[in-house]
């Protein structure tokens, strides 16, 4: 049994040290809406729809780059104006941050370092019937993406502020091969494309990815401690039947599981953690 194919990414939930000034680049910056504030964290987003939330966890310390964690978090626009005002936007305010752009075939896609370096795509996707699939893998690469003339192509005269949502969630992991045993044969995700070894790229439904896992830097990386970074990504199902179905499977696949009555939280070999709701 696999996932369901209308399944959609929830929140991730980010540990900051700054959280005033995490605030101020997901929302002035990035273009997401402040959904509410308490004490200690903030829920941004595209309406009333949660997209990340941010927990301030100044005790902690940021995590080493070769450690397992995220890699980056994908915001998806809905037009390429919308993204191109992001990227001018995260460009213009936070000079310095941009890491890349790139062509993937399926979507394009420029990349960013939030203040606390936590990994930032903003992207758009190409229509789902441009996509070329062969034997049930998806043709993704990297090509050349110019940014500035994406921006003169795109960027429009007025303000284009809509917000964004969780398109995918990309990990760093220790082993390619575990990340396939969870992910895939445990949680039921399908295989989209095994880049060469060093990336697994998962959905459902036949999208490109909903999470990817790679080893560029992370490489036989072992548990993770409490550190800055990811707290948590989440996934959201259609109902509660499908929920029960994952919750049966992963029993089956004798995989630890927490519930609260309402989610499903589980960790990954590395200790990131998964957490499942119902929409309804």
């Amino acid at each position: 049994m696999t996932l369901p194919a209308n399944l959609i990414m929830g929140a991730v939930t980010l540990r900051v040290q700054n959280l005033d000034l995490m605030i101020s680049y997901y929302r002035d910056a990035v273009g997401l809406d402040l959904i509410s504030e308490v004490a200690g964290s903030a829920i941004l987003g595209r309406g009333t729809t949660p997209a990340l939330i941010l927990e301030h966890s100044p005790a902690l310390k940021y995590a080493s780059e070769n450690q397992a964690g995220l890699f980056h978090t994908a915001f998806l626009f809905e037009t390429k104006a919308q993204l191109a005002w992001a990227v001018a936007s995260v460009a213009a305010k936070y000079p310095g941050s941009f890491t890349g752009s790139a062509d993937h075939l399926v979507s394009e896609a420029f990349y960013f370092d939030d203040p606390e370096k936590n990994g930032v795509e903003l992207y758009w996707d190409r229509a789902r019937n441009e996509w070329s699939w062969r034997h049930g893998v998806v043709e993704m690469g990297t090509f050349g993406l110019d940014p500035n003339a994406f921006l003169a192509e795109n960027l429009p005269k007025q303000a284009d502020e809509t917000a964004s949502n969780i398109g995918h969630v990309h990990l760093s992991v220790g082993s390619i091969e575990q990340a396939q045993d969870f992910y895939v044969n445990k949680l039921g995700f399908d295989v989209t494309l095994n880049y060469g070894g060093s990336a697994l790229f998962v959905s459902a439904g036949g999208y490109h990815h909903h999470m990817a896992m790679n080893i560029w830097r992370s490489r036989g990386a072992g548990l993770r401690q409490p550190t800055l970074g990811l707290r948590d990504v989440s996934i959201l199902l259609p109902d509660n039947d499908a929920l029960g179905a994952v919750e049966e499977r992963l029993k089956t696949s004798s995989v630890q599981i927490r519930h609260d009555g309402q989610t499903i939280h589980l960790d990954d070999p590395w200790g990131n953690q998964v957490s499942l709701c119902a929409l309804r």
